[in-house]
């Protein structure tokens, strides 16, 4: 992982997974507002390269800068740090149904 340090890296939610090898992540930070000094969210929004289509709506994923690869594209997913309750609970439903056949 030596290239990577460079690069800037986030760590986000998949918001969306529905296009080929693509994923909509968002990234929440918390600001001060400069007049009323309340803390305040601003959430970001990122398409990031997903290679294997392994990531699920929910999943939290490590995800970093690189070249463009489209218009709209410019992360890759690096790592998925924790899958969703929904896609655990999908993997264990398939390896039970799969434990049944003979």
């Amino acid at each position: 992982m030596g290239e990577y340090k460079k690069r800037k890296s986030y760590t986000g939610r998949v918001v969306s997974d529905k296009m080929n090898k693509t994923v909509v992540l968002t990234v929440t930070r918390k600001i001060s507002h400069p007049r009323y000094n309340k803390i305040v969210k601003r959430t970001t929004r990122f398409k990031a390269h997903d290679e294997k289509n392994e990531c699920k709506i929910g999943d939290l994923v490590r995800f970093i800068e690189t070249r463009p690869l489209s218009k709209d594209k410019r992360w890759i997913v690096l790592e998925i740090l924790e899958k969703s309750r929904t896609a655990r609970l999908d993997e264990s439903a398939g390896a039970s149904r799969g434990a049944e056949k003979p």
